[in-house]
């Protein structure tokens, strides 16, 4: 007979009971369960709702059942539906009627409030600390390329030259700004919802501070209704793992580009690339690619739980045990993901010469010649017209800008003079933009600087 069975007078169907459980995704579960149980029965004895040598055997036994169930020998039961009512029913198995006394002043409606909400902030931790081993490993590309010259693209197109180590920083501060808005959602999810019921609070005087404290959470819920209805923290937490996955997708696309012949930038480790079972010269990028699809499964499980919340009324829906596999799915993904992304940048070669090739070519230092004659004395919309009139010139001529000799340069103008090619080479392009954020190699240190210490402070 189900926990909940008083009121009926016939079993639910088979297919019913299958329809309606939730233990096959929300098992994952039974340790933040059990603790909120171990919790709340500690404080139902310090408040004498229930016998204090009643609250001691329900918490032991409950520590029991945990222990039982990390060494593979509990079986959980689809008829009793969630891990909930699993974990309840195997303590009454146990001791009997005072293990029916744990539910005293709780509702399964906030019971699984506060287990999703202790369950996702330990997941958060756990991304964190792989965000934070990729943004070490940038840090490592970092160093090792600060004067890796390579074009930065606009359109996809070449446009100026800067170096692997600023564009490696760059997908650090993306990745910084992910761990930001996880800190941030990790205040919103750290909020202890037990106590509120099923809607409207309970008559007994539980003490839901002491459970709040017991339980590692900043603060307690404010309204009984908002408490067992919301379901924010998770779509919060699915949309930051979202923008997480597209920084990803933007990297993997890179890695993707650029270790294709037609770049030849990087070269990915074999024990992150696969074969073709036709073509015997491949080497694909699959892990990049992967990561790149597998964002769209995030968004999914974004899109699921805002269509799964749209139009509920207070309070608790049945609809809402939708939101755990969607979120728990979209967590599973980024997990997966981290790891594998992190080892295939930290191993894959950088082709220095391929890059500086690059940059040397597309008229990447187009607009520091246009910046010399700005300091000639030239005002820059007249200077970015004869430089325009100049690529045109070199591309109907097969020349590079700095190809050309003095007197074509002075056929465009007069002031131009021999300080030309040192002003226009790859390595003053990049060393002349040296402002707080630029490529010069003193401010990518001064930026490197910057990420060790968010680091260390993490």
């Amino acid at each position: 007979m189900k926990l909940w069975g008083g009121r009926f007078e016939k079993s639910t169907d088979k297919s019913v009971d299958d329809f309606n459980s939730s233990i096959r995704f929300d098992s994952r579960m039974y340790k933040q369960d059990i603790l909120g149980s171990i919790a709340h029965a500690k404080m139902l004895g310090k408040c004498n709702i229930i016998p204090e040598e009643d609250s001691i055997l329900i918490q032991n036994t409950l520590k029991e059942i945990l222990n039982d169930i990390e060494e593979g020998k509990v079986e959980f039961e689809i008829d009793a539906e969630d891990i909930h009512m699993n974990i309840e029913k195997i303590l009454i198995s146990r001791i009997g009627d005072v293990g029916k006394r744990l539910h005293t002043g709780r509702s399964r409606n906030d019971q699984v409030a506060l287990d999703i909400r202790m369950y996702l902030r330990d997941e958060i931790i756990e991304i964190k600390n792989m965000i934070v081993a990729l943004e070490k490993t940038l840090i490592d590309i970092a160093k090792e390329n600060l004067d890796t010259i390579l074009p930065g693209y606009t359109h996809l197109q070449r446009a100026q030259p800067i170096t692997f180590a600023h564009h490696m920083m760059a997908y650090f501060q993306m990745f910084k700004r992910d761990i930001e808005r996880l800190n941030d959602c990790y205040k919103r999810i750290n909020i202890m919802p037990l106590g509120s019921g099923a809607l409207a609070s309970t008559t007994y005087p539980l003490d839901r501070y002491m459970v709040a404290k017991e339980l590692g959470f900043d603060e307690i819920t404010e309204n009984s209704l908002d408490a067992v209805g919301d379901r924010d923290f998770a779509i919060e937490l699915t949309s930051c793992l979202s923008l997480l996955m597209m920084h990803l997708s933007r990297f993997s696309e890179e890695i993707i580009l650029w270790s294709s012949h037609e770049f030849s930038f990087i070269e990915l480790d074999d024990a992150y690339s696969t074969g073709s079972s036709i073509m015997p010269q491949k080497k694909n990028p699959d892990v990049a690619e992967l990561v790149r699809g597998k964002t769209g499964r995030v968004y999914g499980s974004l899109m699921t739980l805002l269509t799964v919340m749209k139009s509920l009324p207070l309070a608790y829906n049945k609809d809402m045990q939708e939101d755990k596999e969607a979120v728990f799915d979209a967590v599973d993904t980024v997990k997966m993901c981290l790891p594998v992304f992190t080892k295939m940048i930290e191993t894959m070669k950088v082709k220095k010469d391929e890059m500086y090739k690059a940059a040397q070519g597309g008229f990447t230092n187009a607009t520091d010649m246009a910046d010399y004659l700005v300091k000639k004395g030239i005002p820059f919309r007249s200077a970015h017209e004869i430089i325009g009139k100049m690529v045109l010139y070199c591309i109907e001529n097969n020349k590079a800008i700095d190809e050309l000799n003095i007197s074509e340069f002075k056929s465009f103008h007069e002031n131009i003079e021999e300080d030309v090619y040192e002003e226009i080479s790859l390595s003053k392009c990049v060393s002349g933009r040296n402002l707080p954020g630029g490529p010069a190699k003193e401010s990518v240190m001064k930026a490197i600087e910057n990420g060790m210490k968010f680091l260390s402070e993490i």
